[in-house]
């Protein structure tokens, strides 16, 4: 059975192209529309790696890892951020503060995206 996929991402469009690259290579992905409603999927169901979006209405994507990182259930969760900044120091930042694995820069290769998953879910299975 292949890994379970959050992906908290408010544009649909850009939600849709995410789910289908990851389901094509064999995730079972979930698609949340903001922070919120990912945050409420977290509580429902285990997931293997979160994808989300820095900036989403009603909770952020830095709002939703605090949460993630400071609950026992999803404290180890791997998470990559999605970003329109990509900026170094915003990068390390959210590596240090928040344990984000990998932070891309918004526009990106889905097919790129894909690989990041990929191996942040091998660090995460040998770590």
């Amino acid at each position: 059975m292949g890994k379970r996929i959050l992906v908290a991402e408010d544009n649909p469009a850009l939600a849709l192209v995410v789910r289908l690259h990851l389901e094509h290579v064999g995730f079972h992905v979930t698609v949340a529309r903001n922070g919120r409603e990912a945050w409420n999927y977290l509580q429902k169901q285990d997931y293997d790696l979160l994808v989300t979006d820095q900036q989403m209405p009603e909770m952020s994507g830095v709002e939703l890892c605090l949460q993630v990182r400071q609950s026992p259930r999803t404290s180890g969760l791997p998470v990559v951020m999605l970003t329109a900044k990509g900026l170094e120091l915003e990068r390390a930042r959210l590596s240090k503060e928040l344990g984000v694995l990998d932070v891309v820069p918004k526009p990106f290769s889905p097919r790129h995206l894909v690989d990041i998953v990929e191996n942040c879910l091998t660090a995460a299975a040998s770590s």
